[in-house]
């Protein structure tokens, strides 16, 4: 029962009244997450990390997998209280010549994502299959960011967040966005492709990893939404809209039949809107699995991305 309680706090969700966006560096020290100077508001370091702090050595065993990883701030509103983290890791070979292709992780509510880099058989909410999935895209040649929901990743994501959820632009985590899209095109995370850009999430993370594509239209390549639905549905409580985006990328579906918190059904009825739109999807249904990061993940989610580089 402890386990489904916790797994129902994850519906909800909150968000912030913070304006005008400011971007700066929170430091790229492995696993440090860098505080910024309170009167910081500009990049204190415009160019790209050092490669020797950014690259991702996976360390893994059948009971823990730790990944290496760097940490960047951004300030997307007046005050020190909006500044977001965003972790995150580079394989181990060198980059081609175009920069990695990037999978950006959204977290499940009150889990931050800070902890998907590392996790042994006792981290609850399948962590130990979320971080064995960051090792997989990492070998695959994929850079994994990793950005904190509000309050240092207590919290939730504002996409399906009235009034947020049909005033997106409003939200603090759209300015998020644009600043991580733009810290792409910078070079903030090293040498990454931002022409080759995935998106994955479970829960609120699911319905943010949707929201790529009804909020940034052509930027996303593919998406695999685990234990989620539409971007601005919320558990049991789904209303599609009367059309999806025209360009939504293909979408691969990660569900436990035994969710409890989201219903399978939910999911199955925006697959099937997208399959008649003509989208490609599939759809990884776990018979015994609950609402949790699942085992079949690891393998199904970078063989997806891999199938439309």
């Amino acid at each position: 029962m402890r386990r489904i309680f916790f797994a129902a706090l994850l519906l909800f969700a909150c968000g912030e009244s913070a304006v005008l966006p400011v971007a700066h560096d929170g430091g790229v020290a492995l696993g440090d997450g860098g505080a910024p100077d309170a009167g910081d508001s500009a990049p204190r370091d415009a160019g790209a990390p050092d490669a020797q702090t950014t690259q991702a050595a996976c360390e893994e065993t059948s009971d823990r997998v730790a990944c290496a990883y760097a940490t960047r701030e951004y300030r997307v509103g007046v005050t020190t209280l909006t500044d977001r983290r965003v972790h995150y890791a580079t394989p181990p070979n060198p980059a081609p010549a175009e920069g990695y292709p990037v999978v950006l992780f959204f977290q499940g509510s009150f889990f931050s994502a800070e902890r998907s880099f590392e996790a042994d058989r006792s981290t609850p909410l399948g962590g130990l299959h979320l971080a064995r999935t960051f090792a997989r895209l990492l070998d695959a040649g994929y850079a994994v960011l990793a950005p904190e929901a509000h309050v240092g990743g207590s919290t939730f994501w504002d996409t399906n967040v009235p009034p947020f959820s049909i005033a997106w632009e409003t939200s603090s985590d759209h300015r998020l966005m644009i600043a991580i899209l733009q810290g792409i095109e910078d070079g903030d995370f090293g040498a990454l492709d931002p022409t080759r850009l995935y998106a994955t999430g479970i829960s609120s993370g699911g319905y943010m990893t949707s929201r790529m594509a009804e909020s940034y239209p052509g930027r996303f390549t593919a998406l695999a939404i685990h234990s989620a639905s539409y971007a601005t549905c919320s558990g049991a409580l789904c209303v599609l809209p009367r059309s999806l985006p025209d360009d939504h990328p293909p979408t691969l579906f990660v569900h436990g039949a035994d969710d409890l918190v989201v219903p399978i059904g939910t999911m199955a009825r925006y697959e099937e809107a997208l399959r008649d739109d003509g989208v490609a999807t599939r759809i990884v249904r776990v018979e015994d699995g609950g609402h949790e990061w699942l085992e079949a993940a690891v393998d199904a989610i970078p063989a997806w991305f891999d199938a439309f580089p």
